[in-house]
């Protein structure tokens, strides 16, 4: 069974290589931490904001390739974690047939968060992340200077 989710929390720390993305299950309590590189989230970062840009990112090319082939994204489906590893595929939709296309989550997540897209996960991914995420917490977010959280 696929479960529907969504990005709730992005959290950014430049000084730090690894950010953390949230997805939490939309109507549902569960929810999960996916550990990511900077530039993805920065991706995502600016794609939630509506950011423009002088010229077209990885991100913002591979949508507009999607777009000028016929296709449109139809979803992103998380699909499997293995060894703390998440693996997802772009679900895209072009002349009435479905094209699966192996992706980074991240990757994912930056390409069809400004869209909306719909993020799916397997319902046995979900149970072994939230079961993992109660043993490892996500890389804690140190106070800044000031005291706030960055």
């Amino acid at each position: 069974m696929l479960v529907p989710m969504h990005l709730s929390r992005i959290l950014i720390r430049e000084m730090a290589d690894m950010q953390v993305i949230e997805l939490s299950e939309t109507g549902g309590t569960r929810k999960f931490p996916i550990v990511i590189g900077l530039p993805e989230a920065f991706a995502i970062d600016r794609r939630i904001k509506g950011v423009q840009i002088p010229r077209p990112q990885t991100h913002d090319l591979l949508a507009e390739t999607i777009r000028a082939l016929g296709g449109t994204l139809k979803a992103i489906h998380i699909h499997d974690l293995d060894s703390g590893t998440f693996f997802a595929k772009l679900v895209i939709e072009r002349d009435g047939e479905t094209v699966e296309v192996d992706s980074r989550p991240s990757d994912a997540i930056a390409l069809g968060v400004a869209d909306g897209v719909p993020i799916l996960v397997d319902d046995r991914v979900l149970d072994e992340a939230v079961s993992d995420a109660a043993i490892e917490p996500p890389p804690a977010v140190e106070p800044d200077e000031d005291g706030d959280e960055e």
